[in-house]
């Protein structure tokens, strides 16, 4: 059976950039799935990509399915035949069942008799007639955060279609799609004045044709051109250019030809804050900056060009000229800002609402100075602390309703332009940087806090907007969490640990509520959804920290509110699993739990009904041992609480060696019942041992 190369290309007006990742992977994986359910194997497949095509080419394709013999059993002989040898009502059924005929019919020896048969024989399609519908149904299962229809077409896609070159080999494969029908034309960079078809005579000249024309189709190919070029730029220069990942991933895919252009702006406007600067350029424009030898920011950018290196001087001069004007409205809205102290703009966050229910950004201002103040008395801040703290807590939100931020341009930045507003008011540093870092951390990976003062205030506006927010019944579910809840409790319990904050989180959930009582109304139900939340980010938090399932399993059952505390106890559970006195000790506990499960009795222990030494020793030494977990406990010694379990396994499998549990005088049984349950109760104001997974046990 012949192998075929297939080349498939979806031509489009221009995709934005941040849409093409997903969608390329979408039609691989659709095509993909779709070969390998029709049974059709191939050597190779690649996807390329470019803001203006997806395409696909798969070499060594299977030219026909392989014909199949189909085997199918009905019901036992006797049921499916007469006397006279002729099908019965049942025989008849399943031979029309199985789409077969009576000429196919046989019988077959079984260990349980002989049943009814036949065998049919599938011929396998060619990919020309499996291809079409292949194809078109990987389409439509591209979506897109937006789509449009256009012309008379009912279909939606996020452009317009405009060709589809599909080839098998050197012929044309037919399809429509759109209103389009497939061809062997391509089309070239649009900026190169590229404007006739490019003619594909066969899948392996793809890639080339396409390069002649000015276009890299191939987008790691094209990432790596950017990069190469760019480092040429600078190759030997004091200058370099900022590295920024995430930046060459957004041009890779809003170009299709790359030549990178160095650009400047008035030096005048290095003396606005850095990030304002880096954020036009790489944000709002999605080009690189540059440093300087002392690693200050250059008034030189580079731009990636989709356009005609020989109009590079013309395509520079638009681009600069973006740039200047919007440099320049920083420059205007930095200007009018900083003729006011930053404490100027915070009554007007009274004009802005942070949530219908809770109020503006001023209540909620106020109520992040409350949370911060009960912070520092819980931790014991000194005033000169406390004082920083509430003063970057007052100030915290101010810069949300300065110009800079208010005219939408640089939305990113807020807490950036208030810390450099403050410190522009002459604040404390420390106060200016809290400001800043009180929003950290804003993603997975970003950092936390620096210092104590940022990391109060960044936790009471964490917990003031989940305590809110799932007060008001807006509670986050898989796919809807528009105010970003567990990214903000994630920050919370980050920074908790982070600082090593010795602080009850529950006890903060019950005064936050406190705080919103009036603002929650009826809705103060959710006060344990909140808590419940807010556990389960911590036990994120320790799953993160590396802490194995079955350890913070082990702790389930206790309240987690103190972090560092919950923190300590599975630190000295790792520890300790790893002795073999601690697996003897496991597995005699998870004896104990075993055999108490299901007994639902209360009953207090008495000495008088116990008959076996065996059962004195193990009341006695657990009277000792339940003195000394008490004292362990309340200096919250998890170590040495620990330490104490490991020789007291030695009297629980004395106990199960010489003592039948379920005797048959009842007091002496429920008795025994109810020590166990003791013994079993002095564990779990450490862990649930019996929850630790013990390989080979």
């Amino acid at each position: 059976m012949d192998n075929k190369n297939f080349l498939f290309e979806l031509g489009t007006e221009e995709i934005p950039a941040a849409y093409i990742n997903n969608a390329v992977q979408k039609l691989e994986e659709g095509i993909t799935q779709a070969l390998k359910d029709n049974k059709l194997t191939y050597k190779e497949l690649k996807v390329y990509s470019t803001p203006r095509r997806m395409a696909l080419l798969i070499n060594s394709l299977q030219s026909k399915q392989a014909d199949e013999i189909i085997e199918k059993v009905g019901p036992a002989k006797k049921i499916a035949v007469d006397e006279n040898g002729e099908l019965t009502k049942p025989g008849m059924g399943f031979v029309k069942g199985a789409k077969a005929s009576v000429e196919d019919v046989f019988f077959k020896e079984t260990a349980k008799g002989e049943y009814i048969a036949v065998k049919t024989e599938i011929k396998g399609q060619t990919i020309e007639e499996l291809l079409p519908e292949i194809i078109k149904a990987a389409i439509t299962k591209i979506n897109y955060p937006k789509s449009m229809r256009w012309g008379s077409e009912k279909t939606y896609f996020a452009r317009p279609i405009r060709w589809i070159l599909c080839l098998i080999n050197n012929k044309v494969l037919d399809l429509e799609f759109a209103g389009v029908k497939t061809d062997r034309k391509s089309f070239g960079n649009r900026f190169y004045k590229q404007k006739e078809a490019v003619e594909i005579n066969s899948p392996d000249e793809y890639l080339q044709k396409l390069r002649d024309h000015f276009v890299i189709a191939d987008r790691d190919e094209r990432k790596m051109m950017i990069r190469k070029q760019m480092e040429d730029l600078y190759q030997n220069n004091e200058e370099s250019i900022l590295e920024d990942e995430r930046l060459l991933e957004q041009v890779t895919d809003l170009v299709e030809y790359p030549n990178a252009v160095i650009a400047s702006f008035d030096k005048k406007y290095l003396s606005l804050p850095e990030k304002i600067i880096s954020s036009t350029l790489s944000q709002n424009q999605k080009y690189f900056a540059v440093h300087d030898k002392n690693d200050k920011l250059s008034n030189n950018f580079v731009f990636i060009s989709n356009g005609d290196p020989d109009h590079a001087d013309i395509i520079r001069h638009g681009n600069e000229k973006v740039v200047q004007a919007r440099l320049e409205d920083a420059s205007f809205y930095y200007e009018e800002d900083t003729k006011n102290s930053l404490e100027t703009y915070v009554d007007k966050l009274g004009e802005v609402l942070f949530q219908a229910q809770l109020g503006t950004v001023l209540e909620k201002t106020e109520r992040i100075q409350e949370i911060s103040k009960y912070i520092c008395g819980e931790l014991g801040i000194g005033e000169a602390e406390q004082t920083k703290v509430l003063r970057a807590a007052y100030l915290c939100k101010a810069d949300l309703v300065c110009l800079m931020l208010g005219e939408k341009e640089f939305t990113r930045l807020q807490g950036y332009i208030g810390m450099h507003y403050a410190l522009h008011s002459g604040e404390d540093k420390d106060v200016a940087l809290a400001i800043y870092e009180h929003y950290s951390p804003r993603g997975q990976n970003d950092a936390l806090p620096s210092n104590i003062i940022s990391a109060i205030v960044a936790i009471a506006d964490k917990i003031d907007t989940v305590c809110g927010i799932i007060g008001v019944d807006m509670i986050p579910t898989g796919s809807q969490d528009p105010f970003a809840l567990r990214r903000s409790a994630n920050g919370v319990v980050q920074i908790i640990e982070d600082h090593m904050m010795d602080i009850d989180l529950l006890a903060l959930v019950d005064f936050v509520f406190g705080l919103l009582s009036a603002k929650l109304k009826e809705q103060n139900h959710n006060l344990q959804i909140v808590k419940d939340f807010m556990q389960q980010r911590m036990h994120w938090l320790m799953e993160q920290k590396g802490f194995a399932y079955d350890l913070i399993d082990s702790l389930s059952h206790i309240e987690w509110s103190n972090i560092l505390d919950i923190k300590t106890r599975l630190a000295d559970l790792k520890e300790f699993r790893e002795k073999g006195d601690f697996i003897k000790l496991v597995l005699g506990f998870k004896r104990v739990s075993n055999i108490i499960e299901k007994d639902k009795t209360e009953k207090k222990v008495d000495k008088k009904y116990m008959e076996e030494q065996a059962e004195i020793d193990l009341y006695e030494n657990h009277i000792v041992l339940k003195e000394k977990l008490s004292n362990y406990l309340q200096a919250k010694d998890y170590r040495g609480a620990l330490a104490e379990l490991l020789p007291f396994s030695q009297y629980i499998d004395k106990f199960f060696d010489d003592v039948l549990v379920n005797c048959e005088d009842e007091a002496v049984k429920t008795n025994r019942y109810a020590l166990l349950k003791a013994i079993r109760l002095s564990f779990l104001d450490i862990a649930d041992i019996s929850k630790i997974v013990i390989e080979n046990n």
